[in-house]
């Protein structure tokens, strides 16, 4: 069997290929260089992935004959604001760069997310590649276009929707996360089994743990089976006008989650979603929409291999559930003054709806944080 799997995301002209495998990183090279405009790149990273993978991707740039730069920015959500997407474009600008340029993103979704908007307001648009470093890159972030930073007011409010080139997710890069950012990269794989694929959650209750341990056959299985899934989804509707919003299960809450602990170290991207996640089919339960029994079989599976799945991860907070609805209020998919919830009528059964009463959602999000 072939060292690499490749899934296609298709998009007419604009499609790109998602490489997943062991030792992408060395070949990066050799595989970017028909898809440049010409051999000249700027690789974006940040402080805590630039000692362990930089030097083995310029190398793999030199072996292909690419000119390569490296911009290194301090690692963290903090990073993906107004203030750091300034300096990096100013410096991005400073390298001289010219439509011809294309820009690498190599590390997880800040990174990612960070780089891709550059690449897509600098001279009004460039080409830019995925390298992502984190397993919660590798299967959600670095696929799909979704570009930009956060605002004060809420996460991932300014940006735009600006495709890659290529996304080459190399599994051994993954030995070296913490066992934390594995776990959250977990809860967005988990996501894609309770979307729309009972099969596959059912195959990561049997093999998540492993997963979360390290085993690259179960890594590489799950990557795989997640990209095709947001591939599909993201080829049927790119710009989230409909089914794409089914990819934002849990994430409502869990944005809401994040915004009040300063998206910070408290709660990671996917700790947050993972709570979310419990959220959503409790609601789903409380509206008689989802049986009880898939609701706590969900719990259930994220507690056993170790992510949160309620407010009470921390002792620290005192939760407030209005504050919580406000910031909810400010998330990108309100339409009309209406909230959008990705809700279920069971595992591998997502739907979006508007329709969940104010007042159902108050006394649920009491209900919620008291718990």
């Amino acid at each position: 069997m072939s060292s690499h799997e490749t899934v296609r995301v298709e998009l007419g002209s604009r499609g790109y290929d998602i490489v997943v495998g062991d030792d992408v990183l060395a070949a990066a090279g050799k595989t970017m260089a028909p898809l440049l405009r010409r051999p000249r790149v700027i690789v974006v990273t940040d402080d805590h992935v630039a000692p362990l993978h930089l030097d083995a991707l310029m190398r793999s740039l030199a072996n292909a004959d690419i000119g390569a730069d490296a911009i290194v920015l301090p690692a963290g959500e903090q990073t993906k604001n107004i203030t750091h997407f300034g300096k990096l474009l100013d410096e991005i600008l400073g390298r001289g760069i010219d439509r011809d340029t294309s820009l690498v993103a190599l590390g997880g979704g800040v990174i990612g997310d960070i780089t891709g908007f550059a690449a897509a307001c600098a001279l009004r648009g460039i080409d830019f590649i995925q390298v992502p470093t984190t397993l919660l890159a590798q299967v959600d972030s670095s696929v799909g276009g979704k570009t930009g930073i956060n605002s004060p007011h809420g996460k991932n409010l300014i940006g735009a929707f600006h495709q890659p080139r290529l996304v080459l997710a190399d599994s051994r890069v993954l030995r070296t996360l913490p066992r934390r950012e594995m776990l959250a990269g977990y809860a967005e794989v988990v996501k894609y089994g309770l979307i729309a694929d009972k099969a596959f959650f059912a195959w990561l209750e049997g093999h998540g743990a492993d997963l979360v341990d390290g085993d690259p056959a179960k890594i590489r299985h799950a990557v795989v089976a997640s990209c095709r899934a947001k591939a599909a989804i993201v080829a049927e509707d790119e710009q989230e006008r409909g089914t794409r919003a089914l990819l934002n299960l849990g994430h409502t809450f869990g944005h809401a989650l994040e915004a009040e602990t300063g998206f910070g170290h408290t709660l990671l991207h996917g700790e947050a979603v993972a709570i979310g996640m419990v959220m959503a089919f409790d609601l789903s339960v409380r509206m008689g929409l989802c049986p009880a029994e898939d609701a706590a079989r969900v719990r259930r599976h994220l507690a056993a291999v170790g992510l949160p799945t309620g407010t009470n991860f921390t002792n620290s907070m005192v939760w407030s559930p209005r504050r919580l609805i406000g910031h909810m209020a400010k998330d990108k998919k309100v339409t009309g003054g209406k909230l959008t919830f990705i809700l279920t009528r069971g595992i591998g059964e997502a739907f979006v709806t508007r329709d969940v009463p104010d007042e159902e959602l108050t006394a649920f999000m009491e209900g919620a944080v008291a718990a």
